[in-house]
């Protein structure tokens, strides 16, 4: 086959349309072009008066390298796409007990999936409830304020991404093509073709609900086992340090000599518990600041100009600047058409996400703002006494602030009295969007100095490229604390932890940062504890 790259069109192009572009780019007839499939679709909106739709296509025709050595086309070359495939069943019972996966986020779930085709039936342990519980107690949260511990955004059956915006989009370059095979799972679980060739494919968390539960069915079907409110709380080792076996709830004892620990980002008690049965763990940097909020068609008519009414979609964007202290300051999980979530787990502490429902309809974007913290940083801060976990507990502080500063509900402010380091007195153009109780707040209290000023010489910048970002009115609120864990769980190049017989994997370890790179990681530590 023959992949073209950038065909161009000042609108959505039908199959025919399609067709005949390709065919002209390669000089053949239409009638010449057989199994033509759309491989991306992306739009560029550079240019605010003539955007753009691009296509990326494969195509089969006769005489493939004849056409490719006449043309000599930049955007022409040879296509073929390995496909990944799960591992067939192994062959003889080789271990004693069922491996363990400790999770059923994305990490989870695809290791879980790998695992039981290849017949070795794992046992799954989730501390959350299933996802139909789940929903209903994070809108106990999100109506009453009733937090429960165990399950709630951060913890139950699918991991934090349900209760997100269900992006899709990664940077990984994966030679087994992984990536592909986790967007075609997602299709086959109940997502739409769409994903498959969208150059920011999302799902949207009303459709991962009923995915992950699909992906259950799955796993179960294939001998696994999935339980839920079962909290994985410690692991015994043998005389030689390999793995002998975990408990359940403090209480239960199994044995297991493999455990895939996907126990995602904000498993804090777990990490507690780890470092103190000596697994080997750093910290690591990451970001926290603040969620922005605009009118959606703001951003639309900055972002798509006189052509925003030809669009069909929400516009998003993505922004970076590097502040005059150093540091990088970046809008991170970006919600066209969303809502900020209070996405707390600990009692009297408050964090927020955001979150979009498929159609992304919602009357206002979001995205977060968020600063890049390193060790340095707060061990600066005065949280170096925790050692390996100062990141966890730095966090820890700015929820309990956020907690404090909104008297439990999510605090929000215009800019422009975040600027001026007061508390606001009403909201102007721009009412908050939120899945959870709001109230005024003065978010300089929550953040440092520091990450305050870093975000201010932002929006500046920010402003600059997007008309109207740095208005007023942009509505703020805090505090976004866990875009990613503040500790990696060291392993080798086996994926094998300090410990033999653990496989860390996903975001909790340290190794992912999104749906789709927590799965592919999921993937490759069920292949290493298959050769383990």
């Amino acid at each position: 086959m023959l992949r073209i790259n950038e065909i161009r069109s000042d609108h959505e192009l039908n199959t025919e349309e399609l067709y005949k572009k390709t065919a002209k780019i390669l000089k053949v007839r239409t009638a010449d072009l057989k199994e033509l499939q759309i491989i991306k679709k992306s739009l560029d909106a550079r240019r605010k008066n003539d955007i753009k739709h691009i296509y990326a296509v494969a195509v089969s025709v006769p005489n493939e390298e004849k056409i490719l050595n006449r043309l000599r086309d930049r955007r022409v070359s040879l296509y073929s796409e390995k496909c990944y495939s799960l591992p067939k069943p192994v062959s003889g019972a080789i271990i004693e007990n069922p491996p363990v996966v400790v999770g059923f986020g994305p990490a989870g779930m695809f290791a879980a999936l790998c695992l039981s085709y290849a017949g070795l039936k794992p046992l799954v342990l989730e501390r959350g409830d299933e996802v139909d519980i789940r929903a209903g107690k994070v809108m106990e949260l999100w109506d009453k304020g009733i937090l429960d511990t165990e399950s709630n955004v951060q913890f139950g059956e699918g991991g934090a991404g349900t209760f997100s915006d269900g992006k899709l989009n990664t940077g990984i370059r994966d030679k087994e093509n992984r990536n592909r095979f986790v967007l075609d799972s997602f299709v086959k679980y109940g997502a739409p073709e769409t994903i498959l060739t969208d150059n920011k494919p999302h799902i949207g968390s009303d459709v991962l609900k009923r995915i992950v539960k699909s992906i259950r069915r799955d796993i179960i079907d294939h001998g696994g086992t999935v339980r839920f409110r079962s909290r994985f709380t410690g692991f015994e080792t043998d005389r030689d340090g390999l793995l002998k076996g975990i408990y359940i709830n403090d209480e239960e004892f199994i044995s297991c000599e493999r455990l895939i620990l996907a126990i995602g980002h904000s498993a804090r008690d777990t990490f507690e518990g780890l470092l103190n049965a000596s697994l080997i763990m750093e910290p690591k940097s990451f970001a926290v600041g603040i969620r922005v909020q605009h009118l959606q068609e703001d951003i639309n008519r900055a972002m798509f100009g006189a052509e925003r009414e030809r669009i069909r979609r929400n516009a998003d964007y993505k922004l970076t600047f590097r502040a005059p202290s150093g540091r990088g300051v970046y809008s991170f999980c970006m919600c066209p058409g969303g809502y900020v979530v209070n996405s707390s787990s600990e009692e009297r502490m408050l964090c927020i996400n955001g979150m979009s429902y498929s159609g992304r309809d919602g009357l206002n974007a979001n995205s977060a703002i968020v600063v890049t913290v390193s060790p340095s940083d707060y061990i600066e801060l005065g949280y170096g006494q925790a050692g390996v976990l100062s990141g966890m507990e730095f966090q820890r502080e700015l929820e309990r602030r956020a907690f404090s500063e909104g008297k439990g509900l999510i605090p929000c402010q215009r800019l422009d009295d975040f600027r001026e380091n007061r508390i606001s007195e009403g909201f102007g153009k721009i009412s908050p969007q939120c899945k959870g109780g709001y109230s005024y707040g003065n978010i300089r209290n929550i953040l440092p100095d520091f990450i305050s000023s870093d975000i201010i010489s932002a929006f500046g910048s920010f402003g600059q490229r997007i008309q109207g970002f740095d208005d007023p009115d942009s509505l703020l609120s805090g505090v976004e604390s866990r875009t990613s864990s503040p500790v990696r769980i060291l392993r080798n190049e086996n994926f094998l932890s300090s410990v033999p017989g653990i496989f860390p994997a996903g975001e909790g370890a340290g190794y992912a940062g999104g749906i789709m790179s927590a799965a592919i990681d999921g993937l490759k530590c069920a292949e290493a504890l298959l050769k383990y």
